[in-house]
């Protein structure tokens, strides 16, 4: 999602947030007490968020860990935000979770400062966190940063194939940007395609 302005100048407590949340036709994130309006996303933020929200739910079907998409916030501290993709292990239930193992955000130009600091500060700061995803949705390059690596940043583009260790998942960078319509994926779908008529007899 692409964050709008900031909708209000007085402070907000977390309780009025949350209980206002509840009953919202539009969502917001909080950053200790400030709220901001959630706007739209363009189609190939949708179909990445919906490819490995599918393809993480069917990964861990009948196992504790639990999958969510963008409906689900996460808090962290004093701010709430609304994660692209969440898989949470504990059995918890409600409006949000607090004990994530791996956050994905798809970056557009209206969310990308955020995604890459401020959200990037406050994910780091959770102690179940163990991998945080960046993907980007004009090009082909997805950002994974790991507590194992110390959250060096490491970088995967088509041809790659890319493990999520958090949850035991290794995908294509392909499937993850599958019916993506970008160049990189054009460009990459006709080479698979010449090479494909190359080797038919």
């Amino acid at each position: 999602m692409s964050i709008a302005i900031q909708t209000q100048e007085t402070l907000l407590s977390e309780v009025d947030y949350l209980a206002g949340e509840e009953v919202s036709d539009v969502k917001h994130e909080y950053i200790d007490g400030h709220i901001y309006a959630m706007s739209g996303a363009h189609s190939n933020h949708n179909q990445i968020s919906i490819n490995l929200t599918r393809k993480i739910g069917n990964h861990l079907e009948g196992k504790p860990c639990r999958p969510f998409s963008s409906d689900m916030k996460v808090k962290v501290g004093s701010k709430y935000f609304y994660p692209d993709v969440m898989v949470d292990c504990s059995d918890t239930d409600g409006y949000y979770m607090e004990t994530p193992v791996i956050l994905v955000e798809v970056l557009s130009k209206s969310t990308r400062r955020i995604d890459e600091t401020t959200k990037r500060l406050a994910y780091l700061q959770i102690t179940t966190l163990q991998e945080y995803v960046l993907i980007e949705q004009d090009i082909v390059d997805i950002e994974v940063v790991r507590r194992s690596t110390g959250w060096r940043s490491e970088h995967y583009f088509l041809g790659d194939d890319v493990t999520f260790t958090s949850i035991g998942l290794t995908l294509t960078v392909a499937e993850i940007y599958d019916r993506v319509k970008n160049t990189d994926m054009t460009e990459w779908l006709q080479q698979q395609a010449s090479a494909q008529s190359a080797t038919t007899p």
